[in-house]
């Protein structure tokens, strides 16, 4: 189906469609002619996309870092060994808590791993 089929269906803008392929979310095939075509496979990822955004509060963006994450070994690795780091000092000098930016921030690269893991 086309991008305009798509997008009555799934109930996502043609804009935005055209950002989730982007972001490489979503991403439909084409015709011989450079045409997007929506097959059921598309449909099905936009449905879990917008399942996964109203019931675990996941932003486009967070899994747009998900999709890099996977692309890109070496800054796969370079989060792993920061969340490893981080992970063993709750403390910073002084031993005062960490700030609760600090904490946010461990948890959404800790959601985002194990997202990708789930994928």
């Amino acid at each position: 189906m086309t991008i305009g089929e798509a997008s009555r269906r799934s109930g996502w803008s043609p804009r935005m469609l055209r950002y989730l392929e982007q972001e490489g979310l979503v991403v439909p095939g084409r015709t011989e002619s450079g045409y997007r075509r929506y097959g059921v496979l598309e449909l099905n990822q936009l449905r879990t996309l917008a399942d996964l955004r109203r019931g675990f509060g996941v932003e486009l963006g967070e899994l747009a870092f998900v999709v890099r994450l996977r692309r890109e070994p070496a800054l796969r690795a370079a989060v792993e060994t920061w969340l490893a780091a981080s992970g063993s000092t709750r403390r910073h000098d002084g031993g005062h808590e960490a700030p609760a930016w600090v904490e946010w921030e461990q948890r959404k690269h800790e959601r985002l791993l194990a997202a990708r893991e789930a994928a």
